[in-house]
Parts: C-alpha cells; structure tokens; sequence
C-alpha cells in the first residue's frame, strides 16, 4: 500500500471510487442530492483540499482529503472495503495532524468506524452544510 498526493489530473479516478462509494455506504441519500453532490465533487470539493490516494499494486483503492486539523472526506471503492484502507488513511492523516471528521448520522458504519480509531462525539447538526436534511456528527480526538 502506498499513500500518494493526488492533482487535477486524478480527479475522475477518484469521483469514480466516491461514487461507488456513496452508493453501497449513502443509501440515505436522495437520488436528486447525491447527483448534486456528484457534480460538485470536482469544481467545488476536490480543489479546496489536499487530496491523497491509497494505492494497491498501483490501483486506487481509495482517498482521503484534508485540510489543517480535519479529515474531510474519506471514500473507499466499494470492493475494497475493510481490507484496512480507511484506517492507514485515517493513520496518515492524524500522523499529518488531523484531529477532527464529520460524519452523516445515518451512516453508522462510518460513525463507528471513526469511534473505534479515537474519535469522540462532540456536538450535531440537524442538517449538512447545504442545508439538506442529513445530519451531522462532529468527532474529534
């Protein structure tokens, strides 16, 4: 496994493996928000953090982004879950100072995932950032 930096030129590959992502992880979601969503994902998300990839045999198997002090996404392609991709990602990431993630609250994977690595609930939002009504659990460490 090899975590790597990731540019403009990997940002297809990666809203590949969110999409498979979201759809075995997301079922919560709205048809209508996660096509949203979907084409926010590169003009919007995608720049506004640093992206690293993790890679198998030289394939993406997943990614993470980052900004100073908080994970802000993390998606592993769907056939490649629980093989300990997340949590090298989640690693890397606190070893790169990471104390904080959201997560949706009816992902409970996710919720539990974080939990088991450190991470404490500490406040919710009824709603995400949009406004859309997924709430929101703030972790920290």
């Amino acid at each position: 496994m090899d975590i790597v930096r990731c540019n403009e030129h990997d940002y297809e590959a990666l809203a590949g493996i969110w999409e498979r992502s979201v759809i075995a992880t997301h079922s919560f979601l709205k048809d209508k928000d996660f096509r949203e969503i979907k084409a926010a994902l590169i003009p919007d998300y995608f720049p506004h953090v640093a992206l690293y990839a993790i890679a198998d045999d030289g394939v993406y198997t997943g990614f993470i982004g980052l900004t100073p002090g908080t994970i802000e996404m993390l998606f592993i392609d769907s056939d490649r879950r629980g093989r300990g991709y997340g949590s090298a990602l989640v690693e890397f990431a606190k070893q790169n100072g990471a104390t904080k993630v959201d997560v949706n609250e009816q992902n409970l994977s996710a919720l539990n995932f974080y939990k088991v690595r450190g991470f404490r609930v500490i406040t919710r939002d009824e709603t995400d950032e949009a406004g859309r009504p997924y709430p929101i659990i703030h972790l920290s460490l």
